[in-house]
């Protein structure tokens, strides 16, 4: 029977590159007898075949049933080692343990002083990169051949570990302490999104504010400005404060821009941070300045300025994409974003083994706009019941709410207003039970469900009164977010002024944005 496609090492012999695969080749193939070796037939047809199954190694090869769980964990081991050696998967952290290890070998061989020059080299370059907690490490372990080497001519050695070991702990708690809270917060924010009143407001305000350490910003180093300004980020994200993520997603980004070599050494961080400044742009609506972070996007990717390895590509597709998207949506260019979603669907498939589920149903909901946008609605309900049908999705409860929204009004729009009351029911419900039933949701459901009672003559005048009560919550501190995911009042303008949402979109764009 076909296992799971997932399995692990399945999965990382097909994450290979033809070179590594080659270089594996050539490591395993170091010693003659692994040439015939169990782990290489197992690579050999793994490398081979499109879905794993046991019953194929045990016919493909000469791997007897209780020996694959065994065969399969050395292969594994083996590749991870191959990798090791690869110049592509070395970075700063790397070439710091790889010293730290040779310190150690030179140290249980009893000669100390070599160990000790090796480990003071070390150290010089993971305090230069910010890589404290490696710094602390190699000072403990000094500690340790210290007390068994006394060297004369440094008589005040052992007091200048002391403080420097003090020194590193008080900053690696520091970073603990923001990371932490920087964590917690983001985790926050993927759970629930923003806030939805003065309650949550106040509980968001009193759960950072207990937990932010104190610090001084002219005594915070690389690694600290970087998990405090990620804290407040995502503390301005859940509390709407748009202005306040762009100044300090702009700040996580400085510091990349002031240390350039950073974008290779922690290329993960600077990805992220450029991201977070590209949406913040998107939700003030600043185009001019998106579209420049946007092209120093590009411009580093190609001029490989950012470490590329699999990892950063996953995040480039997403990040990139999701900009792209928000580009249309910023101008109002549905229609012609149709093409760039027709693109964009064959690359996820390619991608969807390296991209988790939420990241795919943000995209798949970015998609269903796009239809909407586009007076696409059957394609954007296809989209959207993809997110609404998709049982294991525990996080964005705000994005599963607005797909049940959008998806109303995709089917009033489409026409498929046969079960639109079941829909409003089921969709009512699933807020009540989300906590998130507010007054700009309510009206819309409440629009909808009396449609059908209205009469024709009187629905122009019915689309008039709804748009003016929901302008009252454009700028309301909780309400507006409905209009982040859904531009509801868009929608209502086209059909008072008979004209389709994206000519509406793009009149406001030519007016609003920067």
């Amino acid at each position: 029977m076909a296992i799971d496609q997932k399995d692990s090492l399945f999965t990382l012999v097909k994450s290979l590159s033809k070179s590594e695969k080659r270089q594996f080749k050539l490591y395993a193939g170091r010693l003659g007898g692994n040439a015939d070796a169990n782990f290489m037939s197992l690579f050999n047809l793994l490398d081979k075949v499109n879905e794993y199954e046991d019953e194929l190694i045990i016919k493909k090869t000469n791997i007897k049933k209780e020996q694959i769980s065994n065969t399969k964990a050395h292969l594994y081991k083996q590749i991870l080692v191959s990798l090791r050696f690869n110049p592509v998967h070395h970075n700063v952290r790397a070439q710091i343990r790889e010293q730290f290890d040779f310190a150690a070998i030179l140290y249980n061989k009893g000669l100390y002083n070599q160990s000790l020059k090796i480990l003071e080299k070390a150290k010089e370059v993971a305090l230069s990169n910010s890589e404290n907690n490696l710094a602390y490490e190699i000072v403990e372990f000094e500690k340790v051949i210290e007390s068994q080497y006394i060297t004369r001519s440094m008589s005040n050695r052992a007091d200048e570990l002391a403080k420097q070991a003090k020194k590193l702990s008080l900053k690696n708690v520091l970073i603990s302490k923001l990371s932490n809270l920087s964590l917690q917060l983001y985790s926050l924010l993927l759970k629930e999104g923003y806030v939805k009143n003065d309650e949550d407001s106040k509980k968001v305000k009193s759960y950072f504010e207990k937990r932010l350490p104190n610090y001084k910003l002219s005594e915070l180093g690389f690694r600290e400005k970087l998990f405090l300004y990620k804290a407040y980020l995502w503390y301005s994200f859940i509390l709407q404060d748009f202005v306040s993520s762009y100044k300090y997603s702009q700040k996580w980004v400085d510091l990349f821009e002031e240390k350039p070599e950073m974008k290779i050494q922690n290329p993960v961080f600077y990805l992220k941070g450029v991201n977070y400044l590209l949406e913040s742009l998107y939700l003030i609506k600043h185009r001019t300045k998106f579209n420049k972070v946007l092209d120093k996007l590009s411009f580093d990717i190609e001029a490989e300025n950012i470490a590329l390895n699999e990892n950063t590509k996953t995040l480039i597709f997403l990040y990139y994409n999701q900009s792209k998207l928000n580009l249309y949506f910023l101008e109002g260019n549905f229609t012609e974003g149709l093409g760039f979603v027709s693109n964009l669907l064959d690359e996820i498939k390619k991608h969807e083994t390296n991209i988790d589920a939420h990241h795919i149903m943000v995209f798949y909901y970015k998609i269903a706009c796009m239809y909407f946008g586009a007076s696409k609605n059957e394609e954007c309900i296809f989209y959207l019941e993809k997110i609404i049908n998709n049982k294991e999705l525990k996080m964005r409860e705000d994005l599963l709410c607005f797909s049940r929204i959008l998806n109303l009004v995709a089917h009033y729009d489409a026409g498929l207003d046969s079960n639109i009351d079941a829909l409003i029911i089921s969709t009512y419900k699933f807020l009540l039970k989300m906590n998130d039933l507010q007054e700009v949701q309510r009206k819309m459901m409440s629009f909808l469900k009396n449609l059908g009672t209205i009469y024709p003559q009187d629905i122009h005048k019915a689309f008039i009164k709804l748009h003016e009560e929901l302008s009252e919550y454009e700028d309301h501190p909780y309400e507006k977010r409905a209009f982040l995911y859904l531009d509801i009042l868009s929608w209502l303008e086209s059909k008072i002024q008979n004209n389709s949402v994206e000519f509406i979109i793009q009149q406001k764009a030519k007016l609003l944005i920067k």
